[in-house]
């Protein structure tokens, strides 16, 4: 087993941390200091004092990234075979639950382990806003009910390296990213409650609770202003061309083929990303017109089910219908239509400099 933590600026409580870890199991610890600048090379030489390896980024990257240049370290250098956690350097986590992580890691087969934290008495404000933001989203578009998506203490089998590499995000947003993920790879999700740590405010932490945050939901906040765009396109379209032909026929169908087009064009250079994948286009547009054409019949039929038999006026069966439809897409367009391949992502090529 390998534990993996990210440090920015850690302070003392790291190595009191290594040093119960070390106490307590024999397991071998990496620890990736992010840019932490000269001012904190103390403490990561003490870690390498007490056989830590240390990987260096000359930069501060995002915990995204040090988490993936961790997990790159661990499949090339360590060759790590039954199963990696990931804790924060931060106090936060204890030493018995990172080894309780470890304990459920052995007896599961393909899921990601939370440490599930209980949020009991009294949180940071800024550990509030973060924890209800992500979680928020995450639960709209997974329908999962998770209580902790922001958790920093994880296990993953080593057969689920290669897939984490493959996951955008070079910051926060990178945890919720794998969490999003997990099910379309195939992986389930299995939580364990731990204690709720919050030393001296979370004052340590360095989670920006609007920035990063905003990094969270992003993605989605993207997804909204296309959805809007095309919905604009094909209002204006419609009445453009049933003014020139005169035919409402050939308009509803014309405006909703541009429209349409329109979705598919912005959705996969700037929602999605997909641009980099040039060769798949013809399979997405594929996809993109049978995610279209189910969602228009079951617009259809949720429409009629509202206002005729449940008598829901038409306005507002309109409106229901449409957010309903509207977060069934965003997660079907992302984990389907626009589906990134894990083999078409360079995730084992970060340049690592390590010294121990």
């Amino acid at each position: 087993m390998t534990i993996l933590i990210p440090a920015f600026e850690p302070d003392e409580r790291l190595v009191t941390l290594i040093k119960q870890i070390k106490e307590a199991c024999s397991f071998e610890i990496l620890v990736i200091d992010d840019g932490s600048g000269e001012k904190f090379q103390d403490i990561f030489n003490d870690l390498r004092n007490l056989d830590v390896s240390v990987v260096m980024h000359a930069v501060n990257k995002g915990k995204g990234c040090a988490l993936k240049t961790g997990f790159a370290y661990i499949m090339d250098v360590l060759k790590e075979n039954e199963g990696v956690m990931t804790a924060d350097a931060d106090g936060q986590h204890l030493c018995k639950d990172i080894l309780r992580i470890a304990d459920k890691l052995r007896s599961v087969d393909n899921k990601i382990i939370l440490g599930e934290r209980n949020f009991a008495g009294k949180i940071p404000l800024k550990s509030s806003i973060g924890n209800w933001i992500s979680l928020s989203v995450f639960n709209m578009l997974s329908g999962q009910n998770i209580k902790d998506t922001q958790t920093g203490l994880r296990g993953f089998s080593s057969s689920m390296l290669p897939w984490l590499m493959t996951i955008e995000g070079d910051r926060y947003e990178y945890e919720m990213n794998v969490l999003l993920k997990a099910g379309s790879a195939g992986y389930g999700i299995k939580t364990i409650d731990i204690d709720t740590v919050y030393i001296n405010g979370n004052k340590s932490s360095h989670f920006r609770p609007v920035h990063d945050s905003f990094l969270i939901v992003l993605p989605f906040l993207k997804f909204c202003v296309s959805g809007f765009s095309s919905a604009v396109v094909d209002y204006v379209l419609l009445f453009l061309f049933q003014w020139l032909t005169q035919n409402l026929l050939f308009a509803v169908i014309a405006a909703r083929i541009a429209s349409s087009a329109f979705n598919f064009v912005i959705n996969k250079l700037h929602v999605f990303k997909s641009a980099s994948v040039s060769h798949r286009t013809k399979s997405e547009i594929i996809k993109y017109y049978i995610l279209v054409c189910i969602l228009l019949t079951f617009n259809y039929f949720i429409l009629l089910f509202l206002s005729q038999d449940l008598h829901i006026p038409l306005f507002w069966s309109k409106v229901i219908t449409e957010l309903t439809l509207f977060t069934i897409s965003y997660p079907a367009q992302r984990f389907i239509v626009f589906k990134k391949q894990t083999d078409e992502k360079a995730g084992n090529n970060i340049n690592i400099s390590c010294t121990k």
